[in-house]
């Protein structure tokens, strides 16, 4: 399956990254450019909508970490927005739900 994203920046500062499909070893490097071509361009507040994912794997995971380092490097950070049992999984088993901040809404994260 194809990864697809999808970037709103008309609620600065922050951009909202859309990420659909499977986040895994063949589609993680699509994220990858994406989220340090926006910090390259002075993004700061990334939200990282993981809705739409169908499957997250450990690759997926260190995309997600890269992101949020690079991000806290600038001052900024990256935050997650996900309510899909078998994801939010992922984050718990790992430890990872203590490592980012994860919303239930978009607009909640865009509150945060």
């Amino acid at each position: 399956m194809d990864l697809g994203i999808e970037v709103d920046d008309s609620r600065p500062p922050h951009v909202v990254v859309a990420v659909r499909g499977e986040v895994d070893i063949a589609t993680a490097p699509k994220l990858r450019e994406k989220l340090v071509e926006l910090a390259s361009q002075g993004a700061k507040q990334v939200v990282v909508d993981l809705d739409g994912v169908e499957f997250l794997d450990s690759t997926g995971l260190g995309v997600l970490i890269g992101g949020m380092k690079r991000l806290r490097g600038l001052d900024g950070d990256l935050t997650l927005v996900c309510t899909q049992p078998r994801i939010l999984k992922v984050f718990e088993i790992t430890g990872l739900n203590r490592a980012f901040t994860i919303y239930e809404t978009v607009d909640a994260a865009l509150a945060g």
